[in-house]
């Protein structure tokens, strides 16, 4: 007996070009940015800071075993959200930001059908502009962000 498998929604590709608003590390709400260890020593490295002082001044333990980046106290915002001088926004540590920075907006939860995928295009202005990105790609940002 052959048994089929359902293919996702998105097996054609999904458009996406970040637009640097800054509004998937923003607040207001309380989110976690999760943090590997190996990700904290990429981080420390490219501040040019210790592991232990990055890990006291960035980093809070949510759970045994489980680390989240802080965010800023007066909006919620990521720490290591700024914005340029002309109001662009983007990341502080860009080039060593987490694989959950670094996935987005290839989540499995905006993935699980076409209403989330546009509920997340309400918070974030690239999700359907600019290039189509392959199904190979999206899959395998998904899978990235399991842990």
């Amino acid at each position: 007996m052959r048994v089929f498998s359902k293919s996702p929604w998105y097996i054609s590709g999904l458009a996406f070009e970040c637009q640097q608003c800054g509004r998937c590390c923003q607040g207001p709400e309380e989110g976690y940015v999760w943090v590997a260890r190996h990700e904290v020593a990429a981080i420390a490295h490219y501040l040019r800071l210790a592991e232990e002082q990055v890990r006291k001044k960035y980093v809070r333990r949510i759970s045994p075993g489980r680390y989240s980046l802080v965010e800023r106290t007066d909006n919620r915002d990521c720490i290591f959200l700024q914005a340029d001088e002309s109001g662009r926004r983007g990341c502080a540590i860009y080039a060593v930001r987490p694989v959950q920075c670094r996935t987005w907006p290839f989540w499995a939860t905006n993935l699980v059908n076409p209403d989330l995928w546009a509920r997340a295009g309400l918070r974030c202005q690239g999700i359907n502009r600019g290039a189509l990105i392959p199904f190979d790609e999206i899959e395998t940002r998904r899978l990235a962000t399991r842990r």
